[in-house]
């Protein structure tokens, strides 16, 4: 298990780059919004019967807005000559039911549509979810986490804006402005004539200030992201920036990023705050039009002064639905944009259960080599599993014949790799470090796939063995422990999830771990923190030792099970992991060549080939590259 250094600078910065490669900037456009839009809508196909009541509601309140302005120039025909105040009581209560019913409906469709698209993106979150779990390793090795982070949280957030709200908004204002340029043309078409006059120059100037807002926005969330980055790096780093003394380096980096946002946003929430006001003036130039040539219609008789009051009312409701149309489009695109990668992820091929040796791409280009690791690896791509194997009568026999690998088609890794390891036996894989060791337990746990060769379980291929199969007979204690942010007891049943508790603690106690458990604060009840931050790398490694106790796998792999812990600490891992050995087949790897003394075989591997094997004191005798390893850790001869 590696020490808890702390990362450098650069490290920070690489992986916090890498994270925000994937987050969707909020104002960044879909490539193909149509496709991405198409596919949104997938997820809302089932909720056809409520999304139609939905836009039912929203018809009627966008009708019932319209009303109001109609009833409102009514009244005040009526209300001029004051003949009949029964009936402009009647029209004023109208106008209050009406406007009542438009909110009433209002509601109704947005607490349905709230339902709806969390329903919807419920299950989308969940899709994405599953399918990332069913990705092959290979995936997750050029896909940092915080980047997979970022699709089911940013992406996710920026549909769920748009799809919980800014839909029922985007379809009320474009049945508003509909509404209103109709209800104009019934009532009077010179008047409506003239508003298609202004309307054109107010969608012109809602345009033009939208894009410099777009752009203002698009640098403020770069430069946020910067200084996130520098903020981020700071804070993790602090014991690096302390020991060297760059405190004042540290704060003059964020000042200089702060003052980079502050620009931007003094531009972006600039040009965003004019767009409200230069609508409104553009609606105030909207409503002179009107109750200029209105006036000058009234005075000949054509029109009544309610019906002016009408018009201008529409006017002043017609700016409101644009500006918003306006707002909603960053987000909108934002959304498209985030559906884009989360799709993205969602059509990558998963990893299935007896999944083909190599990618076709590899097979391929493995195939134009032109040399028996081509004729392997076309042979793996197309296997079908066909061998019945039984885990209940595996044996614990491995045997690797002829393995070659790649993560790459034309750079190989493991050449040639034969070694068999009969059930029981310990074997020590050592090596400099990129020797190949660790890529040899990711091939036989079938996190890779070989390209050449076989690798066998009691004589079958673990090809023809589903994936499944072949980790539930393999348990796995490595260098860098991952505990989860739960219960001790919970951590521990991770190994066996149908596991009574009475067996976790036996496991816990065959790992020498019972003890320190038992003078935590609440036992094996307490809370670990994440990544169990509140216990020492020692005691993450024996809960760890406990969690595959539990799992009684067949076959063990130890990598650098005790590479970080001090001496006395290693003494009470090594007894419990003596235990854990017992009766199983092993697989150790270790740079302290003191741990693997007693293995029935060490294998020494280097540059992917295997240099030497046997037993240690063979291997010390032939004075060959593991003897050289040997006396250069505890003699200080070099290699």
């Amino acid at each position: 298990m590696a020490y808890e250094t702390t990362p450098s600078i650069q490290e920070v910065r690489t992986s916090f780059s890498r994270r925000n490669a994937g987050r969707p900037a909020k104002f960044e456009t879909a490539a193909d919004p149509r496709k991405a839009l198409r596919r949104l809508f997938g997820y809302l196909a089932p909720f056809k019967g409520p999304l139609a009541l939905v836009t039912v509601l929203i018809l009627f309140q966008s009708l019932l807005g319209l009303a109001g302005p109609y009833l409102l120039g009514q009244a005040i025909d009526k209300s001029i000559g004051g003949e009949n105040v029964a009936s402009l009581v009647i029209t004023a209560l109208l106008m209050l039911i009406s406007y009542l019913l438009s909110n009433a409906f209002n509601v109704v469709a947005n607490w349905r549509m709230a339902r709806i698209s969390q329903e919807a993106l419920k299950n989308l979150r969940g899709d994405l979810f599953a399918h990332i779990q069913s990705l092959p390793m290979r995936f997750f090795d050029t896909n940092p986490a915080g980047g997979l982070m970022s699709r089911l949280t940013n992406d996710i957030d920026a549909i769920n804006q748009t799809v919980s709200q800014n839909i029922i908004s985007l379809l009320a204002s474009a049945i508003t402005m509909t509404g209103i340029i109709i209800s104009m043309f019934v009532l009077n078409h010179w008047l409506a004539l003239a508003s298609l006059i202004v309307m054109p120059v107010i969608w012109w100037f809602s345009n033009f200030v939208a894009k410099y807002t777009r752009k203002g926005f698009r640098e403020l969330q770069k430069n946020l992201g910067n200084l996130n980055a520098v903020a981020e790096e700071t804070i993790s780093g602090f014991k690096v920036i302390k020991a060297f003394r760059r405190n004042d380096s540290a704060i003059e980096l964020f000042r200089k990023q702060n003052a980079a946002v502050f620009k931007s946003a003094v531009y972006a929430n600039s040009y965003a705050m004019l767009l409200m006001p230069l609508t409104g003036v553009l609606g105030s130039f909207f409503v002179i039009v009107l109750a200029s040539l209105g006036g000058w219609l009234a005075l000949k008789g054509l029109v009544s002064i309610g019906m002016i009051a009408t018009f201008i009312n529409y006017a002043q409701n017609f700016t409101s639905p644009l500006r918003q149309i306006s707002n909603l489009y960053n987000s909108i695109q934002a959304a498209l944009a985030g559906a884009e990668r989360v799709f993205e992820i969602i059509d990558m091929q998963a990893e299935t259960s007896a999944e083909a040796a190599t990618t076709a791409p590899a097979a391929v280009a493995a195939a134009h080599s032109g040399t028996a690791f081509a004729a392997t690896s076309i042979r793996a791509a197309t296997s079908i599993p066909t061998a019945s194997f039984s885990l209940e009568h595996f044996q614990g026999n491995v045997s690797f014949q002829g393995v070659q690998f790649g993560y790459s088609p034309e750079r190989r890794i493991i050449k040639n790799f034969s070694v068999a390891i009969q059930s029981g036996q310990t074997i020590a894989l050592v090596g400099p470090t990129g020797a190949g060791k660790t890529t040899i337990t990711n091939l036989l746990t079938r996190f890779y796939d070989i390209q050449g060769g076989q690798i066998l379980f009691d004589g079958v291929d673990i090809r023809d063995i589903p994936k499944k199969t072949v980790r539930r007979a393999i348990g796995l204690v490595l260098q860098d422990t991952f505990l989860f942010a739960d219960t001790v007891l919970e951590n521990i049943r991770y190994g066996r999830l149908d596991a009574t508790d009475e067996e976790c603690m036996r496991a816990a106690l065959l790992a020498e771990a019972d003890h320190f458990i038992r003078q935590l604060p609440e036992g094996y009840a307490t809370n670990l923190s994440e990544r169990a931050g509140n216990l020492s790398q020692g005691q993450r490694q024996l809960l760890s030792i406990a969690r595959a106790i539990l799992a009684d796998p067949r076959i063990l792999i130890l990598d650098e099970a005790t590479s970080s812990v001090d001496t006395r600490t290693e003494l009470r891992i090594q007894k419990a992991l003596l235990r854990l050995m017992e009766g199983r087949t092993s697989i150790v790897i270790a740079h302290r060549l003191s741990t693997i003394r007693d293995a029935d075989k060490i294998v020494v591997i280097n540059d992917g080939e295997i240099v030497e094997q046997g037993t240690h004191d063979k291997l010390l005798e032939r004075r060959g590259f593991y003897y050289h390893l040997y006396m250069s850790q505890f003699k200080g001869n070099a290699i």
